[in-house]
């Protein structure tokens, strides 16, 4: 890994391209520029038969440059440094800074390249690129360019653990425009690799990167908190930061989102990554049930059952009562039946 620093003064994480990839990636373009200079070498042959001996040599001199020379430079400067055999290898000529190169880089680049490329076979290219610390090559020294890898396999990415849920958001408030960019690498590099560390090693490694850490945010470690889970804290705190300054604040887990449930609705931790380190179950007080009152119980039935809650009271049966037929001459058959006989 090499940091690189731009003209904002932001570091960035490049992987400089190693020799086999760089040596591959020179054996296409030689192979793809030879053979176009073949080609364009019997086209001129032909075409300047009736010529002298000079003028034939000149002509094959300004085929050779403006084939291996003149074409790779303007192939690198209109790409931005990436070749046909760089594109296939996935590498990137860049500049010192991380930025893109321009003419002058492809330039510089392609003439020094004729030298220690074409005219040494290679020679000279491999020492200084095992020599040198970035796999530098005499043309890149000399540009200020440098190849880096732009396809980094997925599988050798490592992950960061999360913090402890009870710890996230509370380093909202930490200046954090200090850290160098190098500390923050080996931090990270330390949280996915602590479960690989002895546990002594591990732990005299995280008071000594939460030191440092601490040293340049200007707050001191919580003596409550193991410094394995102040590291993966503050880690978290940068990186919901750059992500809401990407992609605004719904990316970081507002009160409203995904971060914001988990930290108000959780109070105490189990032990996780952390616990082989001092562990990270801070006795945050006891948890608060959330859970709604239990409803009363409900009275036992007349059968020694238990009632429905809702369900209505049984009613005692009444005995419908029946009228009895009215007697012949009591009155006009229109009127109602009363069940009963009026007196006389």
């Amino acid at each position: 890994m090499s940091e690189l620093v731009t003209g904002e003064a932001v570091a960035l994480e490049l992987r400089p391209a190693k020799l086999p990839s760089r040596a591959l990636a020179v054996l296409i373009d030689l192979a793809v520029a030879f053979a176009v200079y073949i080609a364009v070498t019997m086209a001129f042959a032909a075409a300047t038969a009736s010529l002298d001996d000079a003028a034939v040599a000149a002509v094959a001199v300004a085929t050779f440059l403006l084939v291996l020379v003149g074409i790779p430079i303007a192939v690198e400067t209109l790409s931005h440094g990436r070749s046909l055999g760089k594109l296939a290898c996935g590498l990137r000529v860049v500049r010192d800074d991380g930025g893109p190169i321009r003419f002058r880089h492809a330039l510089v680049r392609g003439a020094v390249g004729v030298v220690e490329i074409l005219m040494t076979f290679g020679v000279v290219a491999c020492i200084a690129s095992l020599v040198s610390q970035r796999g530098r090559r005499v043309g890149d020294v000399f540009a200020g360019t440098l190849v880096v890898r732009e396809r980094v396999p997925t599988g050798q990415m490592a992950f960061v653990p999360p913090p402890p849920p009870w710890l996230v958001g509370r380093f909202a408030e930490l200046d954090l425009s200090a850290v160098p960019e190098g500390l923050w690498l080996a931090v990270r590099q330390y949280l996915t690799r602590m479960g690989q560390l002895d546990p002594q090693v591990g732990w005299g490694m995280a008071e000594r990167l939460a030191g440092e850490l601490a040293a340049h945010t200007g707050a001191p470690v919580p003596s409550d908190m193991p410094p394995a889970a102040f590291l993966a804290a503050v880690t978290h705190e940068r990186q919901s930061r750059e992500a809401q300054r990407a992609f605004g604040a719904s990316a970081t887990g507002g009160p409203s989102g995904p971060g914001g449930q988990a930290a108000s609705a959780v109070t105490g931790a189990a032990p996780g990554p952390y616990g082989g380190y001092g562990g990270y179950a801070q006795a945050a007080g006891p948890v608060p049930s959330t859970a709604p009152p239990a409803p009363p119980a409900p009275a036992p039935g007349p059968f020694g059952g238990q009632a429905p809650a809702d369900s209505p009271a049984p009613r005692a049966s009444q005995p419908q009562v029946q009228p009895d037929n009215p007697p012949a001459g009591s009155g006009s058959s229109d009127a109602p039946a009363t069940g009963f006989v009026p007196p006389a």
